[in-house]
């Protein structure tokens, strides 16, 4: 059953959530109409549709509840349990249902969380409260392999109307994270743009992406690109389902951030995602590779050791328990961590998705932009000093002296370090060595990816690339974390004072640039083009290999082209130079 949220959410989120429930009870108690609102012309909407909606999808009904003048579905079933004989397999439809399903409360989400932490009481720390926003929740979410679930939010039911439909796959590398949270809510999206948002729970982990599928047993042959797997049907479920929610199944954008951007990446390489969406947007997640079978094999063989299984025993991964698989990962992860690769992230070669010939036959973007998906137009861009939120416990990061920043520098970039540095001298030369680090550490990390993808995916001479940069500042902790990973989630969600307070601090700052960004992405999900006079930014050309035009999103948005040309030169040096190897 889902879980109701209400009796796990901290105080300020039970503060949020008893003001949604007062406000859909007051809505009940009138009828309906104590929930019609003018914002956006929806007060016509909200009156014409009862304060608990119901819309019968092809498995069976479900009711929500209208909140804000939005209809909101929670915990909606995409695909059958994934326990048991399910676990490691493709996803199942779900069994038809004859009553009328509460949708009033958030699904389960995937496990996740270490079995050897679980009962231990972690003090809650100002650096612990910012990486869990950053990283796209603040609450723990109640946990099970029975996760296949989505949230629909929507002006209006009914066929009458097709809105614009907007598919968000949260972040936490491959590891960790859940739709389910107060900062990726749609009721703001879904007000502003009349657009139908949507957020989906899939397998993380162990449980979506251990490739067992080159150990000689056919039936796991999908295990390696299971989550992966898990948001095609949900693709599904949106293209099959949509129209009862007032969505338009021929108008579907897929974004993500961080995970979820390298989950978009792949999907613009995947066969069988093909159709399912007609825009994408990559938020500081580039994924230009995929796992190689022959590494995420190996991974599958730590994974068993630790287990004490090998190869020939698969079947009986189907008999052990949750808490046992989840141990025997976070024990393939401190292996997999000592030898200098990541358990979840982002790279290849850990738990995460891998090249098959059905479900993704080659790279996404290496070493040139899959044609798959050639006539999908991609926006994609990163944040000015990502890897702040990554470096809250490395207190030396901020205090950096000139042969500090050398030698971090150097350890990125090599012999290239000291014209990169040198050029940021140049450029911005009252910079302190902590700042200009971090500026290079983010445009490794999530710059030069982003850049590339937009080249090659120009080159195919189909749809459009949009680049961008977030280089707006968050107050928060005085300012130290400039425009850290994550920050501009609750800035495209209009979620600042909503679970965005913790990366963004509130305030009329945040909230005109909120206005603006979440203007261009709804405009993207309608038009397949960021260009919108409710945005009020300059017109944003698509890049090419001549202007290379980028947008600087900031309190003075601007457009730039080939924006550090010599730093994009360097790296591409660089990253030639690493594939040679």
């Amino acid at each position: 059953m889902p879980y109701n949220e209400k009796n796990i959410l901290g105080p300020e989120a039970k503060r949020m959530e008893s003001r949604r429930m007062f406000l859909r009870d007051a809505a009940i108690a009138a009828g309906g109409l104590a929930a019609a609102y003018s914002i956006s012309g929806l007060s016509s909407v909200a009156a014409s549709v009862p304060a608990a909606p119901v819309v019968e999808t092809i498995y069976g009904k479900v009711r929500g509840f209208l909140n804000d003048g939005i209809c909101t579905f929670r915990g909606i079933r995409y695909g059958a349990s994934t326990a048991g004989k399910n676990r490691f397999m493709s996803p199942r439809k779900p069994e038809p249902w004859a009553e009328i399903r509460d949708a009033t409360s958030y699904g389960y989400s995937a496990p996740q969380t270490n079995p050897a932490a679980r009962g231990v009481d972690l003090p809650e720390s100002e650096i612990g409260r910012i990486l869990a926003a950053s990283d796209g929740y603040r609450v723990p979410p109640a946990e099970s392999e029975d996760c296949l679930f989505l949230n629909v939010w929507t002006p209006g039911i009914g066929t009458a109307r097709k809105r614009p439909v907007m598919v968000w796959l949260h972040g936490g590398g491959y590891s960790s994270g859940s739709a389910s949270s107060l900062l990726y809510d749609g009721t703001n999206l879904a007000r502003r743009g009349d657009i139908v948002m949507v957020g989906v729970n899939h397998r993380l982990n162990v449980f979506g992406y251990t490739h067992l599928g080159d150990f000689g047993m056919p039936e796991y042959a999908d295990s390696g690109n299971a989550g992966q797997k898990d948001i095609i049907a949900a693709l599904e479920w949106v293209r099959d389902n949509i129209e009862r929610f007032g969505g338009d199944p021929g108008r579907v954008m897929i974004f993500g951030e961080s995970g979820g951007g390298g989950k978009v990446s792949m999907l613009l390489a995947s066969p069988p995602a093909k159709g399912l969406f007609h825009s994408a947007v990559i938020e500081s997640g580039p994924g230009i590779r995929m796992s190689e079978r022959a590494a995420a094999t190996r991974v599958a063989e730590i994974f068993l050791a630790e287990l004490g299984l090998d190869p020939k025993r698969l079947p009986e991964l189907q008999k052990l328990s949750t808490e046992k698989i989840q141990a025997g990962y976070y024990a393939a992860t401190a292996t997999l961590a000592k030898q200098g690769r990541s358990g979840g992230g982002l790279g290849g070669g850990s738990f995460s998705p891998v090249l098959d010939p059905v479900v993704l036959p080659a790279h996404p973007f290496h070493p040139a932009a899959t044609r798959i998906s050639e006539d999908v137009p991609v926006m994609i861009g990163w944040n000015k000093t990502e890897s702040t939120a990554f470096m809250l416990a490395d207190k030396e990061a901020f205090s950096l002296d000139e042969a500090g920043l050398r030698k971090r520098v150097e350890a990125l970039a090599g012999s290239e370090a000291e014209a990169l540095i040198n050029m940021y001298r140049s450029e911005y030369p009252k910079m302190s060595p902590s700042t200009i680090f971090f500026h290079i550490s983010s445009y490794s990390m999530m710059g030069y990816g982003s850049v590339t993808i937009a080249e090659r995916k120009a080159a195919l001479g189909r749809a459009p690339a949009y680049l961008y940069r977030l280089d707006w500042e968050t107050p928060v902790m005085g300012g130290k974390l400039i425009s850290p990973h994550g920050l501009e989630m609750p800035l495209v969600f209009d979620n600042v004072e909503n679970g965005g307070e913790a990366l963004t601090g509130g305030g009329i700052e945040a909230g005109k640039l909120a206005a603006k960004m979440s203007e261009v992405w709804i405009s993207f999900a309608g038009t397949r083009n960021p260009n919108t006079k409710k945005s009020g930014l300059a017109r944003w050309d698509p890049y090419d290999s001549g202007k290379r035009t980028m947008m600087i999103f900031d309190n003075q948005s601007r457009i730039e082209q080939d924006f550090q040309k010599e730093q994009r030169i360097i790296f591409e040096r660089i990253n030639r130079a690493k594939e040679n190897l």
